[in-house]
C-alpha cells in the first residue's frame, strides 16, 4: 500500500472501531462543560434576602410538583416495563426504563439550574443588560448540554452493552424500547408541565390584569408564585424532556434505518453517533460565543446558532469522507460520501430556515405580531381572529421547506439520506435548547424583580430579555416540531422496513410496494384515524388547561373578596392554595391525553398493518400542521401583548391591552401545552407501532 494511503486507512479503521466511543467522549466533554457552567452560575451573587426568599418559594413549588409527577408517571412506567418483558424481552424493557429515567433526569436537573439562575439574572440586571443576558443564557445552556450529552450517552452505552452481550442486531432492535421510554415520559412531562404553567398563567392574567388591574408578577396576585413555578416545570423541565426524546429518537431512527436498509455498511450505524458528538463541540463553541459577544440580545443568540452550525458543518466533512467508502448501496440508490455530507448539511440548513421563519412570525420586530397588536384596538374578537390567522399562515413556509428537505435528502441517499438530515438537524439541540431555557429564566427573573420591588430600570432589562425569550421559545418549539415531522417520517420508513424483515423471518409473503396504495380503503381508514388523533389529543389538552385555569380564577377571586386588604398590601395572599390547585389538576388531567396515542395505535393494529401504516402517516401530516399553527400563533399573541405594553396602541391598561391579554390567554395553552405536546405524541405512535409488529402481526 502506498504511504499516502496509510493515514486515511488508519482513520477509517479507527472510526469504524471506535466511532461510538469517540462520540461518547464528546458527550462527556458536554457534561463537563455543563458542570463548569453550573459552578459559574452558583458563584454569581444571588441578590438580597427578599429575592432569595422568592426564588426559594418558586424552587420549592417546582420540586414539589416534579416529585409528585415522577411518582405518578413511575407507576405507569413500571406497568409498561413489566408488559414489555412479557411481550418483547428484558433488554428492550430495560431500555424503556433507561429512556424514561434519562428523560426525567434531563428535565429535573434543567429545572433546578433554571431556578438557581433566575434570581442571579435579576441581580445581574441591576448592573447591566449583558450580565443578565449571560446569566440567563448560561443557565439555559446547562439544560441544552445536559439534554444532548445524556441522550448521546444513554443511546451509545445501551447500544455498546447490547452489542457485546447479544450482537448488533439485537442491540439495535432493543433501542426502540429506549425510544419509547423517552417519548412516553416526554408526553407526560410536556402535558403535565404545560397544564400546570398555563393554568396558573391564564388564571393569574384574567383576574390580575383584567379584573384587578395588577401588573405582571404583582405580589398581591395570589397566583403569582404558581405562575412562576409553572415557567420552570413547563418550559424548562417539559421542554428538556421533549427535546431529549426527539434527539434520542432521531438518532435511534437513523441507526435503525441504516441497519435495515444498508445491511452491508456498518458505517451507517456509526455515522449518527459521530454527527451527535461533533455537534456537542459546536454547541459549546456557540455558548462561548454568547459569553464573549456584545450586541443586541436577539442578534447575539441567533448568531450563536449560526456559529454552532458552521462549526458542525466544517467538522462533518472529514468525519463523512473518512468513514464511508467511495460508493455504497443505500436501498435503491448508490450515494457517495459527498452526497451523504450534503444530506447532513441540509439538516443544518433546515435548522436555520425554521429558526428564521418562526422568528418572523413571533418576533415583535415583524408585521405578523404587529398586525395582531393593531387588531386589538377594535376589540377582543378581532385580536383572536388575527392571532388564529397568523398561526395558520405560519404553517405554509415550514411545510414547504420540510418537503424540499425530504425530496433533496432522499434524492441524495434514499431513506438513509432523510435519516441523516434529521439527525444533523437534531444534533443542533444543544444550542437550540439553550435558547429555549433562556426564556423562562428571564421571565422568572422579571417576577423576582417585581416581587422584590427592585428599581424600574431592572424590570425594563428583564422585560426586554423576556420578550426576546418569548421569541426564542417559539423558535425552539418550531424547530422541535419541524424536526419531529422529519423524524416521524424516518420512523415510518423504519416501520415498513421492520415489517419486511418480520415477514421474511416468519415466512409470510413479501411486502409489496403497492401494500400502502391510496387505492386501498384500509389506507384511507388509517389516514382518517391518524388525522383525528392530534385533534382529539389537543382537545383534551386545551380542556385540561381551561378547567384548571377556571379553578385558579375562582380561588384568586375568593381570596381577593374574602381579604380585601390584599390589594392594599395589608394582607399577604395564600400563594400555596393556587400552587396546590394547579399541581393536582396537572397530574390528574395529563393521564388521558398522554395515553391516547397508545390506544389509537393498538386499535389501528387490530385492523391490520395497512391500517396502522395509514394511521401513522395521518398522524404525522395533521399533527405537523396543528402543532406549527398552535405554537406560532401562541407566540405571536404573547408578543403582541408585550408590544402594546411597550406603549403602542394605548399601552398598558388600554382597551387594546385588555384585548391583547385575552388573546395571550388563548394563545398560552396553544403554544405551551397542546401544540408542543403533539411532537412527542407523534413519535410515541410511530415507535409503539414498530414495537408491536412481532406481537400483533404474527
Amino acid at each position: 500500500m502506498p504511504r499516502i494511503m496509510i493515514v486515511p486507512s488508519l482513520a477509517i479503521t479507527f472510526l469504524l472501531q471506535s466511532g461510538v466511543w469517540l462520540a461518547l467522549l464528546c458527550a462527556l466533554v458536554g457534561l463537563a462543560a455543563a458542570y463548569y457552567l453550573i459552578q459559574v452560575i452558583i458563584a454569581q451573587p444571588s441578590g438580597n434576602d427578599r429575592m432569595r426568599q422568592i426564588a426559594n418559594a418558586i424552587q420549592e413549588g417546582a420540586k414539589a410538583y416534579l416529585n409528585r409527577q415522577i411518582r405518578t408517571v413511575s407507576i405507569i412506567a413500571i406497568i409498561i416495563f413489566v408488559l414489555l418483558i412479557f411481550v418483547r424481552d428484558f433488554y428492550t424493557a430495560l431500555g424503556f426504563l433507561i429512556g424514561a429515567a434519562c428523560s426525567l433526569a434531563a428535565g429535573y436537573i434543567g429545572m433546578r439550574v433554571a431556578v438557581i439562575s433566575n434570581v442571579r439574572t435579576a441581580q445581574a440586571a441591576t448592573s447591566s443588560r449583558e450580565g443578565a443576558l449571560r446569566a440567563a443564557f448560561n443557565g439555559g445552556a446547562v439544560t441544552g448540554l445536559l439534554v444532548v450529552a445524556l441522550s448521546l450517552l444513554s443511546v451509545g452505552l445501551f447500544f455498546l452493552i447490547g452489542e457485546n452481550l447479544f450482537g448488533r442486531e439485537k442491540a439495535i432492535i432493543s433501542l426502540v424500547g429506549l425510544a419509547l421510554g423517552a417519548s412516553l415520559i416526554s408526553v407526560f412531562a410536556r402535558l403535565g408541565g404545560g397544564i400546570y404553567t398555563k393554568a396558573a398563567d391564564v388564571g393569574a392574567d384574567l383576574v390580575g390584569k383584567i379584573e384587578s388591574n395588577l401588573e405582571e408578577d404583582d405580589p398581591r396576585n395570589p397566583a403569582t408564585i404558581a405562575d412562576n413555578v409553572g415557567d420552570n416545570v413547563g418550559d424548562c423541565a417539559g421542554m428538556a424532556a421533549d427535546v431529549f426524546e426527539t434527539y434520542a429518537v432521531s438518532k435511534i431512527g437513523a441507526i435503525l434505518v441504516g441497519f435495515l436498509t444498508l445491511p452491508n455498511s456498518p458505517e451507517a450505524v456509526i455515522y449518527p453517533f459521530l454527527l451527535g458528538g461533533i455537534s456537542i463541540i459546536g454547541a459549546i463553541l456557540g455558548i462561548l460565543y454568547v459569553n464573549l459577544r456584545k450586541a443586541d440580545p436577539s442578534r447575539v443568540l441567533i448568531e450563536a446558532v449560526g456559529v454552532s452550525g458552521v462549526i458542525s458543518a466544517i467538522l462533518y466533512w472529514p468525519a463523512t469522507t473518512l468513514l464511508f467508502p467511495a460508493t455504497f448501496q443505500a436501498g435503491d440508490s448508490v450515494p457517495t460520501p459527498g452526497r451523504l455530507y450534503l444530506a447532513a448539511v441540509i439538516g443544518l440548513a433546515m435548522t436555520a430556515v425554521i429558526v428564521a421563519i418562526t422568528n418572523y412570525f413571533t418576533s415583535m420586530s415583524f408585521s405578523p405580531v404587529r398586525r395582531i397588536a393593531r387588531a386589538s384596538e377594535t376589540g377582543h374578537a378581532t385580536n383572536i381572529i388575527a392571532g388564529l390567522a397568523v398561526g395558520q399562515h405560519a404553517t405554509a413556509l415550514p411545510v414547504v421547506f420540510i418537503a424540499l428537505a425530504i425530496m433533496s435528502s432522499y434524492a441524495l441517499a434514499g431513506l438513509y439520506g432523510i435519516a441523516v438530515a434529521v439527525t444533523s438537524m437534531l444534533s443542533m439541540a444543544g444550542i437550540i435548547i439553550s435558547l429555549d431555557a433562556f426564556g423562562p429564566i428571564t421571565d422568572n427573573a422579571g417576577g423576582v424583580a417585581v416581587m422584590s420591588e427592585l428599581p424600574k430600570n431592572v424590570r425594563n432589562v428583564t422585560d426586554e430579555l423576556d420578550a426576546v425569550g418569548n421569541t426564542m421559545k417559539a423558535v425552539t418549539k418550531g424547530y422541535a416540531i419541524a424536526s419531529a415531522g422529519l423524524a416521524a417520517l424516518v420512523l415510518f420508513g423504519s416501520y415498513v422496513a421492520e415489517l419486511r424483515t418480520h415477514f421474511a423471518q416468519t415466512g409470510r409473503p413479501q411486502l409489496s410496494p403497492v401494500e400502502f396504495s391510496l387505492e386501498r380503503p384500509e389506507i384511507i381508514i388509517g389516514l382518517f384515524l391518524g388525522g383525528l388523533l392530534p385533534f382529539v389529543f389537543t382537545a383534551f389538552s386545551m380542556e385540561a388547561v381551561g378547567k384548571a385555569a377556571g379553578a385558579v380564577v375562582k380561588e384568586v377571586r375568593r381570596q381577593l373578596q374574602a381579604r380585601p386588604g390584599i390589594l392594599d398590601g395589608k394582607d399577604t395572599p395564600e400563594y400555596g392554595a393556587c400552587v396546590d390547585i394547579v399541581t393536582k389538576a396537572a397530574l390528574r388531567e395529563m393521564i388521558v391525553p398522554a395515553l391516547l396515542p397508545l390506544a389509537f395505535v393498538v386499535v389501528g393494529a387490530c385492523f391490520g398493518y395497512v391500517v396502522l401504516g395509514g394511521l401513522l402517516v395521518g398522524t404525522i401530516v395533521t399533527g405537523l400542521f396543528v402543532a406549527i399553527a398552535m405554537t406560532s400563533g401562541g407566540g405571536a399573541w404573547d408578543n403582541a401583548k408585550k408590544y402594546i405594553e411597550e406603549g403602542n396602541y394605548g399601552g398598558k391598561g388600554s382597551p387594546a391591552h385588555q384585548a391583547a391579554v385575552t388573546g395571550d390567554t388563548v394563545g398560552d395553552p396553544y403554544k405551551d401545552t397542546a401544540g408542543p405536546a403533539i411532537n412527542p405524541m407523534i413519535k410515541v405512535a410511530n415507535i409503539l407501532a414498530i414495537l408491536i409488529i412481532p406481537i400483533m402481526f404474527r
